[in-house]
């Protein structure tokens, strides 16, 4: 990478996590890409030279996010030996969720809230829901040709797990000082284990 491509990767950044504050702090509404630039501390030429508008940047930083939930999903299930045990290991990942990302959970609602209005948001954030239902139904089946889970039904209870665990994460992102969520999530796949998991 030459210098020119390394000022421009960094120009890039600053942006992103300009814009990441200033929809954290202010909503993505009320935030202008003149407030992204000032924050950045570039100007509006080098905001569209890297992103259409703020629409762009917004579904860069919830890409980067989902992104990084998937690799962190893959790591903890390399972690792992047993159904079970990486149905449990997504106690670690609401937990590490929490940690790195504390003071941004504003424009997480942000996301969530926006889907709701906005069709293109919404099918980028829908998409891997399915691809997470696809996943744990895999698992499910796994777990019963391992002789772990019970004979349910894989489909339906990945939509279990996936509604247990974006519940806890929508709670903890909405008051995440109230309780030990980490300890949460793990008390409540020990419960739904219970009933699925082969004695």
């Amino acid at each position: 990478m030459n210098r020119h491509q390394k000022r421009s990767e960094e120009t890039r950044a600053r942006l992103l996590e300009a814009a990441e504050r200033s929809f954290a702090q202010q909503g993505f509404d009320a935030t202008g890409v003149a407030t992204i630039c000032q924050v950045a501390g570039v100007t509006k030429g080098a905001f569209y030279h890297h992103f259409s508008s703020k629409q762009d940047v917004f579904m860069e930083l919830l890409r980067r996010w989902l992104e990084g939930l998937d690799l962190q999903m893959t790591r903890l299930r390399e972690d792992t030996a047993s159904i079970p045990e990486e149905l449990l290991s997504m106690t670690s990942l609401i937990q590490e969720v929490l940690q790195t990302t504390e003071d941004q959970f504003p424009i997480y609602l942000e996301f969530w809230t926006r889907a709701m209005r906005d069709p293109t948001i919404r099918q980028e954030l829908i998409n891997p829901f399915y691809q997470y239902k696809d996943l744990f139904s895999e698992m499910v089946s796994n777990g019963i040709s391992e002789g772990t889970l019970k004979d349910v039904p894989p489909e339906i209870t990945a939509r279990l797990i996936l509604a247990v665990a974006l519940g806890l994460l929508i709670q903890a992102l909405i008051d995440q000082h109230r309780d030990d969520w980490g300890q949460v999530t793990q008390e409540c796949l020990h419960i739904l284990l219970k009933g699925i998991a082969e004695n």
